[in-house]
């Protein structure tokens, strides 16, 4: 598959899902890097559907460090029990909060973030989050959640 995604501009969000699944199955299938399958996902939903931030954290010493993203500065390092992505990993649970400000111990790193959903994953030698901001409020769903829980598998090869 060539490095380029083919996503039609007037679809549905479910549309734009299952267009991109099978594009990002060839992709990541054909390389065995994990860090450079999750900086081409992150490119990849960002792309797609615009997102403020799209990225993940992974499991290093005991706190979240920041992996492969696209979109502005983020934070560096987040502890096991700070905001949206700890409490995620922590629980071991897809966390969908459709007003970021409305979280206990939210972690502000862009002002422009409104909503979030983080997926947390563990694999054979690494585990993390995948975190995603929108600078919209109630932005994300389970439909997202479904989908995005089943990319980030692919990961896991």
């Amino acid at each position: 598959m060539a490095e380029e995604l083919t996503i039609s501009t007037n679809l549905t969000k479910t549309e734009k899902y299952k267009q991109l699944m099978p594009q990002l199955e060839a992709l990541i299938y054909s390389e065995p890097d994990v860090i450079a399958n999750m900086a081409n996902l992150s490119a990849a939903l960002k792309e797609t559907f615009n997102f403020l931030w799209v990225g993940f954290y992974i499991l290093k010493e005991n706190q979240l460090v920041l992996g492969p993203f696209q979109g502005p500065i983020a934070c560096t390092r987040i502890s096991l029990d700070k905001g949206v992505c700890g409490a995620s990993f922590s629980k071991k649970e897809t966390l969908i909060v459709d007003d970021v400000n409305q979280f206990p111990g939210h972690i502000a790193c862009s002002s422009l973030s409104k909503s979030e959903i983080v997926i947390p994953f563990q694999f054979k030698n690494i585990e993390g989050v995948l975190d995603i901001d929108s600078s919209d409020y109630s932005s994300f769903t389970k439909e997202d959640a479904d989908y995005l829980q089943k990319m980030v598998k692919l990961l896991d090869k």
